[in-house]
């Protein structure tokens, strides 16, 4: 069995699917990888350490695609492999299968078995296969030294001989896994912190981090299976972007960290609480690839407002950190693989909760249902 490493095929995408270190276990399971040619160097693995863990190489992604059984990226295979995959062989990566649903289809019509990171169930078993939470890690950490450094004034309180720095004040909306590690980062950097999030089951992670929690009545919890956060009605919407006005307007820092799956991203900071700002205050957007989190956030632009407020939308912010990016990921790609694989050959089972999860097409069919 050949499992193929490619460049990726997105622009400014840094990471790698498989470092070497994954490259040496499964050789010793009796499998192939085949790495192309320069695929590792943006993550800080050159092809000197592939040769070393027993890699071979292709110079180009359609040969590579041509050759694999299992063909494994970060992101989605480009127009070349996807017409080079034969049929029956495996493509792992970030799919995006709900929020594209003509590419899912592609992915059925090439007859492959696709599987996607992101759909891969939030149950105990899947945790060391969980990409999505292992890069919102990295994406949470990333946003509070991004805020940091835009930020005109220190995160900790200073006592000086020139008297006292109060310490910034930092609001995370979104209490997922980006958002508690952003929590967790700007308390260690001394920051006051407070975190909101529609899900009232977090509140105890939040306090447990040392920040507070901004409490809002909904009228209804809002969480979704598998822990996400469901979609807001227009009401409750709307009446909880008049209340963030006022939290928004009191914090230095905010970042939104809100998103779901296959939607676009609700916008929690509206013009009105932008507005509201103290010049100088900062927003990271970790939703800017969705549409962001707030009304003036521009896709991998950071911006001024009228009023001063500096507000970032860098996105794949992941792929900022592609070493321990790549390293995470690529854990993540054996631990989802190995239990299916054998004498060097792979076998998805159909009936483990996990493939039934992350399997979104195959014998050409589309698997899972697509967003709107």
């Amino acid at each position: 069995m050949i499992v193929a490493v490619p460049h990726e095929a997105a622009p400014n995408e840094r990471r790698v699917a498989l470092v070497p270190e994954t490259v040496t276990r499964l050789r010793k399971s009796g499998v192939e990888v085949r790495v192309q040619r320069g695929a590792g160097n943006a993550a800080a693995f050159p092809d000197s350490l592939y040769e070393d863990a027993g890699a071979t190489f292709a110079q180009d992604t359609r040969g590579l695609a041509e050759a694999s059984d299992v063909f494994v990226a970060v992101g989605r295979p480009g127009d070349d492999a996807l017409a080079a995959l034969r049929p029956g062989s495996v493509v792992v990566g970030f799919l995006n299968p709900l929020g594209d649903p003509a590419y899912l289809q592609r992915l059925a019509e090439a007859r492959v078995t696709a599987l996607a990171m992101e759909m891969i169930p939030r149950i105990t078993r899947a945790q060391s296969m969980d990409a999505l939470s292992s890069q919102s890690n990295i994406a949470g950490y990333k946003a509070v030294l991004l805020a940091a450094s835009a930020l005109p004034k220190f995160f900790p309180m200073l006592t000086t001989a020139a008297g006292t720095i109060p310490p910034a004040k930092v609001l995370v909306l979104g209490a997922g896994v980006a958002g508690l590690q952003a929590i967790a980062t700007a308390r260690r950097l001394g920051a006051v912190v407070s975190g909101y999030d529609v899900r009232a089951v977090v509140k105890e992670q939040v306090r447990s981090l040392g920040a507070s929690f901004l409490e809002f009545d909904l009228g209804a919890d809002a969480e979704a299976g598998g822990g996400y956060a469901k979609e807001l009605t227009p009401e409750q919407q709307e009446r909880q972007r008049a209340w963030m006005v006022e939290q928004i307007a009191a914090n230095d820092v905010v970042i939104t960290t809100a998103l779901v799956p296959g939607r676009k991203a609700p916008v929690l900071i509206s013009e009105a609480a932008v507005a509201a700002m103290k010049p100088g205050s900062v927003v990271v957007d970790l939703a800017a690839e969705a549409g962001g989190n707030c009304a003036l956030t521009v896709p991998d632009r950071t911006i001024t407002s009228a009023n001063g407020v500096t507000i970032v939308g860098t996105t794949n912010l992941p792929g900022t950190m592609p070493s321990d990016a790549s390293r995470l990921y690529s854990r993540n790609i054996y631990a989802l693989l190995s239990p299916w694989m054998k004498d060097g050959n792979l076998a998805i089972d159909m009936n483990d909760d996990v493939a039934k999860g992350a399997v979104v097409a195959g014998d050409g069919s589309v698997l899972v249902r697509s967003g709107t």
